[in-house]
């Protein structure tokens, strides 16, 4: 085993162009009010990694063209579709309306383990809350179901952002990919 070059690396990229029309995975990601952009530029960057359908960003989550983002995003705001709305809300009842199952990445008194996600709950959006407060009430209310990431130690929860990547990357495995 060796470590691959910048050039191998390089080489198993996809263009921008070949993004375009890429299949894309049946998920869907909200930002309910995420207040650092830093986190924002993250979640980009594990968007484009997972190749998921949308994102939505909510509220006062800070959206692109900003260039604090992108130094984290890394380019993915160019080849991750995403849509701004005004609230939370709007983004969960939109996908609802299109069939898309909505899951908050939340501790809840009904919160499953993230490893309990199935195939059969696809197409999935999962919504990422703030920083401080988490997924509003609202959008909790809104729900057809809750994940908790496990916890073993003396915290009860991640950053926002990393929180996000191994929710997503779990929705990738119980997708089969």
């Amino acid at each position: 085993m060796r470590k691959l070059t910048h050039g191998e690396i390089a080489g198993r990229r996809k263009s921008q162009e070949e993004l375009v029309n890429a299949p894309r995975n049946p998920i869907y990601a909200v930002c309910d009010n995420i207040r650092s952009i830093f986190n924002v530029g993250a979640i980009f960057r594990t968007s484009d990694g997972a190749l998921i359908e949308k994102l939505y960003l909510t509220g006062y989550t800070p959206f692109p063209p900003r260039k604090e983002i992108e130094k984290v995003a890394l380019g993915a705001t160019s080849t991750v579709p995403w849509e701004y709305r005004k609230t939370p809300a709007e983004a969960v009842c939109e996908l609802k309306a299109k069939g898309v199952r909505i899951a908050v990445l939340e501790l809840t008194d009904g919160s499953r383990s993230i490893w309990d996600m199935k195939k059969s709950e696809f197409p999935m959006c999962i919504v990422a809350g703030n920083e401080i407060t988490g997924v509003s009430g609202e959008v909790i209310g809104l729900a057809d179901t809750a994940f908790e990431i496990p916890m073993l130690g003396m915290k009860q929860s991640l950053n926002v952002s990393v929180a996000y990547s191994i929710a997503v990357y779990e929705m990738l495995r119980a997708l089969g990919g």
